[in-house]
């Protein structure tokens, strides 16, 4: 019952009730879209993630870019989500190994999404040397667009969650329909997938989503092997 405990025994208020590593990752997030919006065009040339090839990559965009979003609602759900289901999953593995978590779905994510954007590159990069001006345009527009958000992480977090609690009832607000975890993770990547192989839903990172899903179900399959599922780093 410690575990889901949300009773106030020391005071300070609501952040005092969440764990660690949910509460510092939901201070950075909102930190770095206020520093965003103060300097939008710095923030995203410099922590934003841009594919390899691009004058404005860094090497540590693959991490900074999970703490950037694209408005305030981009933060807003990515950070509820967290709250929701990352609060359980802490509570149940610790600080250390719940960041360990956290990251290697986040980074997951981001390695999935610049091997699709790799695999695009090589196609346009084929056709633009046969002269295609289409292609050209495809390729600039590829180094040149950012991606944001800590959604591949948040996608590894809710993996997590349906893998230890898999019977678990969830309800959507919109529309309000109720399923088990499990189905709702399947249900997320069967869409994630189609829209990210039909190309619809522009703008939209798919194959991170993916991605965290991916290496989320990876990394709990290995400590499940391991028998190392439920013991703490801490």
């Amino acid at each position: 019952m410690s575990y889901y405990s949300y009773e106030n025994r020391g005071g300070g208020g609501f952040l005092a009730n969440v764990p660690t590593a949910v509460k510092n990752i939901i201070i950075i997030n909102a930190l770095v879209m206020v520093m965003t919006a103060l300097n939008k065009t710095f923030m995203y040339e410099t922590f934003a993630l841009f594919y390899p090839t691009s004058p404005f990559f860094h090497w540590w965009q693959p991490v900074t870019h999970m703490f950037m979003h694209g408005g305030f609602w981009h933060l807003f759900f990515n950070m509820y989500t967290l709250f929701i289901f990352g609060t359980v999953l802490e509570r149940v593995w610790g600080t250390k190994k719940f960041l360990v978590f956290y990251f290697v779905t986040g980074l997951g994510a981001a390695l999935i999404h610049t091997g699709v954007e790799w695999i695009q590159m090589q196609s346009w990069l084929s056709k633009a040397a046969e002269g295609s001006a289409a292609a050209m345009s495809a390729i600039h527009v590829l180094k040149m667009t950012p991606t944001v958000g800590a959604s591949g992480a948040i996608y590894g977090v809710l993996m997590g969650y349906a893998m230890l609690y898999p019977d678990s009832m969830l309800t959507l607000l919109f529309p309000p329909v109720s399923l088990k975890a499990k189905w709702f993770v399947l249900i997320f990547a069967a869409i994630e997938l189609l829209t990210g192989v039909t190309g619809t839903g522009g703008g939209i990172a798919h194959f991170a989503h993916l991605g965290g899903l991916i290496f989320g179900f990876a990394l709990i399959w290995y400590w499940k092997k391991n028998r190392t599922l439920y013991s703490r780093m801490d």
